[in-house]
């Protein structure tokens, strides 16, 4: 048997058994088994491919299976899940997935369903892709369609058409769901004043300090490998350059990043400051992340401090400070494309407690901002009670907050025009500008209209 297909069937069973994430634990196992550049590429398709599309194939097993998929072996399920993949998302001859899935099946101590593993797949590969689907979709209309189609659950296939139609641009959906299933070509920043982004690949698509790897393992760069760039979204990197250079920085600046784990946007605005003679405090909630930052600013030739704490503490106390980021705490709606399985294990009813302590951190850090500071408030999630309504909520308790422009900061960043909808926010998304669904609003304390 082919190690790709065991490697992805053992990513596949510990996201569903452990809760592990496939874009941590695969580039281990790959690493152990030392695969060729071909077998791990195929484990890497095979792993986010089922994941990603796990929706869809379940409702097309269950169009070809006897019994509820609930009441099918979680092990063989996933094998079938396996199998679907390589027979309709992928160019595998229909023999090579049946037989090696059968294989696969009694490797994991699951021989007694060889048989039941052969016949569903063998029932699969007798009709094109396209007549699954049409079955697939059959009674489906409207977002229940698309929500099959694109494999994304429902309830976010909504969200993201409600954040559409609040731009005018609802007709824009299908290209979005598109786009969350292709995976995203690797994007590295080159942390300014150490590197320039020449010496790490082609220029980036939207952000000036970004490059696109060329391929491979990232970690095999020199430049890479001594953390002067590392891989980050351009749409990340644009989020911290716009509190970075939405003005002039005056030396002595005092910066917070308020929930700065895991470290990439820390580090860019570390690097802004540490060039300009301004300090960056970088405050985490979980010990581990707060590690997780201070091993990403350890490149830096004097590290800014790291603090463990709740962010909201910030607005109990005396410091104040010139610019704040908020990269608060989402549901990472904006990033299912990296993120092969999350779209199946967030729930609506993680937005509400999420929205509330967006809104805390969010008065928390206007709290803490000094005279004629400014605030970024960024969330990697497009929906409206995470980003709009935060926003309004922030205006109503805080009457002399004003909303910037922050389309002109951002374009006057980017390296391209981002066809922006007119707001005084910035809504990035993967199928305009190639970047994850990062929301991007700069605030500033004062009165005026917003």
């Amino acid at each position: 048997m082919n190690p790709a297909r065991r490697i992805a069937f053992e990513v596949i069973r510990a996201v569903h058994e452990s809760d592990s994430y496939a874009n941590l634990l695969l580039p281990s196992k790959l690493a152990q088994a030392r695969l060729g550049k071909a077998d791990a590429g195929l484990a890497t398709e095979l792993s986010y491919g089922t994941l990603r599309l796990q929706g869809y194939y379940d409702r097309v097993l269950q169009l070809a299976v006897d019994r509820p998929l609930a009441k099918v072996d979680p092990d063989v399920l996933d094998v079938l899940r396996l199998g679907a993949h390589q027979l309709l998302g992928m160019r595998i001859a229909p023999h090579a997935a049946v037989d090696e899935s059968a294989a696969l099946v009694g490797l994991v101590g699951k021989r007694s369903a060889t048989g039941f593993v052969n016949g569903v797949l063998r029932t699969l590969a007798r009709s094109s892709p396209e007549q699954w689907q049409e079955r697939a979709l059959a009674g489906l209309d409207g977002d229940a369609r698309l929500a099959v189609r694109d494999a994304h659950p429902l309830w976010i296939v909504e969200a993201f058409r409600d954040a559409l139609t609040a731009e005018g641009r609802a007709a824009e959906l299908a290209a979005l769901l598109e786009a969350d299933n292709e995976p995203p070509r690797v994007s590295l920043v080159a942390l300014p004043g150490l590197a320039a982004p020449a010496e790490v690949g082609e220029p980036g698509g939207v952000s000036p300090i970004a490059a696109r790897s060329a391929g491979g393992d990232p970690a095999g760069d020199p430049v890479v490998a001594s953390g002067r760039a590392r891989v980050q979204d351009e749409g990340s990197q644009l989020a911290a350059l716009a509190l970075s250079r939405a003005r002039p920085i005056r030396a002595g600046e005092r910066w917070l990043d308020m929930c700065a784990g895991p470290g990439g946007k820390a580090a860019v605005l570390a690097s802004e400051a540490a060039g300009a003679g301004a300090t960056l405090l970088g405050n985490e909630a979980i010990p581990a992340r707060a590690q997780l930052v201070r091993n990403a600013l350890a490149v830096l030739p004097d590290p800014p401090e790291v603090v463990v704490g709740d962010g909201r503490r910030f607005g109990e106390g005396d410091e104040r400070f010139d610019r704040i980021l908020l990269d608060a705490p989402c549901t990472g709606l904006g990033a299912l494309r990296r993120r092969p399985e999350a779209r199946w294990r967030k729930q609506p009813s993680d937005v509400a407690a999420l929205s509330k302590l967006q809104g805390e951190l969010l008065d928390a850090a206007i709290q803490a901002l000094a005279p004629g500071g400014v605030v970024a408030y960024v969330t990697c999630s497009p929906h409206l009670a995470e980003t709009r309504e935060v926003i309004a909520g922030a205006w109503a308790r805080h009457p002399g907050l004003v909303a910037l422009d922050t389309p002109a900061v951002v374009q006057a960043i980017a390296t391209r025009a981002l066809e922006l909808p007119a707001a005084l926010h910035v809504q990035l998304w993967p199928h305009r500008h190639g970047t994850d669904a990062m929301f991007i609003q700069l605030l500033g304390a004062g009165s005026g209209p917003h």
